[in-house]
C-alpha cells in the first residue's frame, strides 16, 4: 500500500468534518496521551501535596500535621520532583562537573528543609521542575511535528526473476538484475533504461525543474520518479551504492559536524553556583573571626536564607518560557523551530543562502509567452493549433500549455506520431503540424526566429504547413511572496543573500536577477552545494542560513549554522534534517522567523536582567540579616511571576 506523504499541515491542525456520535463507553486513551500524562504526573502530585500541606498549615485543621508527620508529608511532595535533579547533580559530580544548575538547586531546597521551610524547599524544586517541561514540551512538540527520521528510500523492487516480476527488498537486488518501475513510483536503484524512453521528476534528486526525458541506454537514478508509462531498467549499482543512499548518507556526516548550542543557564551555573556556594559557606564561618558573640546556628541560618535566594528560580521558569513563547508565537505564524538554541541562531544570521526549485518557484510549469510568428493566426488559432497536437501527450510540459484558456471551438488532431527526443507530427484542420523542439523544426528545413536562441526557458516551437508559426516558453511560476521575501529579508538587516540550484545555471541567474540576489551559481549537484556553503562557513563572522526543500539540500541543510525547509511541498528528508520549517511553503516567512527570533531573545534577556535585578539586591540584604524567609520567598516568586508576564507578551506580539 502507497504510504501517504508527511504534510506538517495535516499534523498540526486536525479537522473533523460530519458528527461524531459514536460512544462505547470505553475510554480510548492513546499511548502517546499516556506517556505524555506520565511525563507530567511528577509535577502534577507534587503540586497537590504542596497545596494540601499549605492549606493545612494555614488553616491549623488537623493538630496532628506537625512535627515528624508534616516534614514526612513535605518530603513525599519533594521527592518526585527533586530526586531526578539530585540524581542528576550526583552523575554530573561523578563525572567531573561539579557545579551546575542541579547542584545548586539541590543545595537550595536542600537547605530550605534544613532550617524547616519545607513548603518553600518543594515549591522551588516545583517551579524548577515546571520550568524544564516548559522546555522539554517545546521541543517535544516540534519533533511529534517532524516525526522520527523518515526515510524516503524506495522500500521495494520489482524484478525479473523465473520469468516472473517479483517485489523484493531493494537491498537483495544484484547488479545486472532487471527491474521494473511503474508510473509514479520511484526507482530503487541506479541502472541504465531498457525502455525506448522514459520521463523522471528527478527534481528530488537534482534540483532540476523540468522532468528529464531519456532515451534507451542512458543512466537512471534512484530516486527519480517514472512519469510517462510503465519501463524497464538494468541494474548497475547495488542498493548502498545508489544515489539516493548516497546523499542519505552525506545528511548523516553533515549532521554529525553540526554543533549543539547549550543552554543558556548551563553555561550561567558553571560561574554562578560555585560563586553562591562558596560565598555561602564564607557567610556561615567567616563571621567567626570578625564578628564578636558569634553564634554558629545564626549564621548558619543567614546562610541558607542566601541560598534559598539565591536559587535561579525566575531563571530557570523565565528562560525557558520566553523560549516557549516564541516557539509557539512561530508556530502560529506557519513557522517550526525545532528547538529553542535556533531562536537563538537565527538572531545571528547574516548570510541567507537559498534553493531556487521549490523554494522561491512553486515546482510546477507555467505558460510564461505565447509568441505569434505567423500573421495568419491570431493567439487564440495558434494555441489551438498547438493544444490540438499536446492533447495526444502525457508529458508535463503537454500538461501545461493544455492549461492555456483558448477562445473558440477545440481543433482536432489526425495522424499524430512522436519523433523520439524531438517533439510531434500530425495533421489539424488539414494542416501539416511539427510540435517540438528546435531540433525538430530545423530538421525539416524550416528557419526559426534568430530570439529563440537567446530563451533560457523551455520552448516549445510550432510549424503549421511548413512555415514557422511561433513559440510558446515553458517557465516554473516564482511564488507570489518570492519578490517580498527578498526584500523582507534584506529589512531585516540580512547582508548577503545568494541562490544555489542543481537547476540549469541559465535559469537560475534569471530568476537571481528578477528577484534582485546578489549571487547566484546553477548546475550544482548536492555535494557541490554542500562545497559552497562549507566556504562560507570559513569566512570571518558569516552565519549562514540555508533555505532549501528537495532531497539533493539535505546534506547543505545539516551542515549550515541554521537549516530552513520548505515544509509543506518539501521532502520528508529535508524537513528531518532541517533546524527551521515554513509549514505554510511561503518564502516571505524567513524573515519573519529572523524577527521572532530576535523578538524571543530580548525578552529572554530582559527577564535575565530583572532576576538578576532583584537577585543581586535581596541577596545582600538576606547577607546583612535584614531578609526573613517569607520576604525572600516573595522575592523569588514576584520576580518569577513577572518574568512569566514578560515572557507572555509574544504570545500577543505581531510580526509583520
Amino acid at each position: 500500500m502507497k504510504k501517504k506523504k508527511l504534510n506538517l499541515r495535516d499534523i498540526t491542525t486536525e479537522e473533523h468534518s460530519g458528527e461524531h456520535t459514536h460512544n462505547d463507553g470505553h475510554n480510548h486513551t492513546s499511548p502517546e496521551e499516556l506517556s505524555k500524562f506520565r511525563t507530567y504526573l511528577p509535577a502534577i502530585f507534587s503540586f497537590v501535596m504542596l497545596i494540601v500541606g499549605i492549606a493545612i498549615d494555614y488553616f491549623d485543621a488537623f493538630p496532628f500535621f506537625k512535627g515528624w508527620v508534616r516534614i514526612i508529608w513535605y518530603v513525599v511532595a519533594y521527592i518526585p520532583v527533586g530526586f531526578p535533579v539530585i540524581r542528576e547533580g550526583w552523575n554530573s559530580i561523578r563525572n567531573g562537573d561539579f557545579f551546575t544548575e542541579f547542584l545548586l538547586m539541590s543545595i537550595a531546597t536542600l537547605g530550605a528543609f534544613a532550617i524547616g521551610e519545607y513548603p518553600e524547599g518543594v515549591a522551588v524544586m516545583l517551579f524548577y521542575a515546571v520550568g524544564e517541561l516548559f522546555q522539554n514540551a517545546a521541543v517535544n512538540r516540534a519533533k511529534g511535528n517532524i516525526k522520527a527520521l523518515l526515510d524516503v528510500r524506495p522500500n521495494e523492487a520489482l524484478v525479473y526473476r523465473d520469468e516472473d516480476y517479483v517485489s523484493v527488498n531493494p537491498e537483495t537486488v544484484e547488479i545486472g538484475e532487471k527491474i521494473q518501475v511503474r508510473v509514479g513510483e520511484k526507482v530503487p536503484l541506479d541502472g541504465i533504461l531498457l525502455s525506448e524512453k522514459g520521463s523522471f521528476n528527478t527534481a528530488a534528486l537534482t534540483g532540476e525543474s523540468k522532468p528529464d526525458t531519456i532515451a534507451k541506454g542512458d543512466k537512471v537514478f534512484a530516486g527519480s520518479i517514472n512519469l510517462d508509462g510503465v519501463i524497464e531498467i538494468e541494474t548497475t549499482k547495488e542498493f548502498k551504492d545508489s544515489s539516493i543512499a548516497r546523499i542519505l548518507d552525506m545528511v548523516q556526516n553533515a549532521t554529525a559536524r553540526k554543533s549543539k548550542t547549550e543552554l543558556f543557564i548551563r553555561k550561567f551555573a558553571r560561574i554562578y553556583t560555585p560563586i553562591v556556594v562558596f560565598l555561602a559557606i564564607g557567610l556561615t564561618f567567616l563571621p567567626y573571626f570578625f564578628v564578636e558573640n558569634y553564634v554558629f546556628e545564626d549564621w548558619l541560618y543567614r546562610a541558607l536564607i542566601f541560598l534559598v535566594i539565591s536559587c535561579p528560580c525566575a531563571l530557570v521558569i523565565s528562560i525557558p518560557l520566553g523560549y516557549f513563547g516564541g516557539l509557539g508565537a512561530a508556530s502560529r505564524n506557519g513557522i517550526l523551530f525545532k528547538g529553542a538554541s535556533f531562536l537563538d541562531a537565527m538572531t545571528k544570521v547574516n548570510t541567507v543562502v537559498m534553493d531556487k526549485t521549490g523554494t522561491v518557484t512553486k515546482g510546477v510549469f507555467k505558460i510564461k509567452e505565447v509568441v505569434v510568428k505567423n500573421q495568419a493566426f491570431s493567439e487564440a488559432e495558434f494555441m489551438q493549433y498547438l493544444m490540438a497536437m499536446e492533447e495526444q501527450s502525457t508529458h508535463p510540459i503537454a500538461k501545461a500549455i493544455l492549461e492555456y484558456k483558448a477562445k473558440g471551438a477545440d481543433f482536432d488532431a489526425n495522424e499524430v506520431s512522436e519523433i523520439a527526443g524531438k517533439g510531434l507530427k500530425g495533421t489539424v484542420n488539414k494542416k501539416t503540424v511539427l510540435v517540438g523542439n528546435k531540433a525538430l523544426i530545423t530538421a525539416n528545413s524550416i528557419e526559426v526566429s534568430k530570439e529563440t536562441s537567446d530563451i533560457v526557458e523551455s520552448i516549445v516551437m510550432v510549424s503549421i504547413d511548413g512555415k514557422f508559426a511561433g513559440y510558446v516558453t515553458i517557465a516554473d511560476e516564482l511564488k507570489e511572496d518570492a519578490h517580498q521575501a527578498i526584500e523582507q529579508i534584506r529589512k531585516s538587516g540580512i547582508s548577503k543573500i545568494i541562490m544555489l540550484s542543481g537547476d540549469k545555471d541559465s535559469i537560475t541567474q534569471q530568476v537571481s536577477k528578477e528577484l534582485g540576489i546578489d549571487w547566484a551559481k546553477g548546475g550544482l549537484l548536492p555535494e557541490d552545494k554542500l562545497n559552497e556553503v562549507e566556504e562560507l562557513k570559513k569566512q570571518l563572522d558569516t552565519q549562514v542560513a540555508f533555505i532549501g526543500d528537495g532531497i539533493n539540500d539535505a546534506p547543505v541543510l545539516a551542515a549550515s549554522d541554521v537549516g530552513i525547509a520548505m515544509g509543506g511541498l518539501g521532502s520528508d528528508v529535508a524537513i528531518e534534517t532541517a533546524d527551521v520549517i515554513i509549514q505554510t511553503d511561503q518564502p516571505s516567512k524567513i524573515a519573519r522567523a529572523i524577527k521572532i527570533g530576535r523578538s524571543t531573545r530580548r525578552i529572554v534577556w530582559q527577564n535575565i536582567g530583572l532576576a538578576f535585578g532583584v537577585k543581586i539586591i535581596v541577596l545582600i540584604l538576606g547577607a546583612g540579616g535584614l531578609a526573613t524567609m517569607w520576604e525572600a520567598v516573595f522575592a523569588d516568586v514576584g520576580v518569577a511571576l513577572l518574568a512569566i508576564l514578560n515572557a507572555v507578551r509574544l504570545q500577543k506580539m505581531k510580526w509583520d
